[in-house]
């Protein structure tokens, strides 16, 4: 089963996995990619309006294969509800 590796970046910094998860093929790691950005994304931001979360996977051989971006934005429409 390939090893995929999952780096995190959440605008202030950079997690970069060094242990890795057995997946069943790239499609997998697609979805789990995917998957963790909503829970990383409602973490961090309460520290802001605007949040850029992404996932960059890599291969076994340290080669990246897939990126997933998340960006939220929180907006006040009516400035006096601010």
């Amino acid at each position: 089963m390939p090893r995929y590796f999952f780096d995190i970046d959440d605008g202030t910094r950079l997690i970069e996995d060094d242990t890795g998860l057995d997946l069943p093929d790239s499609q997998s790691a697609r979805r789990m990619a995917i998957a963790v950005l909503p829970p990383i994304a409602r973490d961090v931001m309460p520290n802001g309006d605007r949040q850029c979360v992404s996932v960059l996977v890599r291969d076994a051989r340290d080669a990246p294969v897939f990126r997933a971006r998340l960006e939220l934005v929180a907006e006040w429409l009516d400035r006096s509800a601010a």
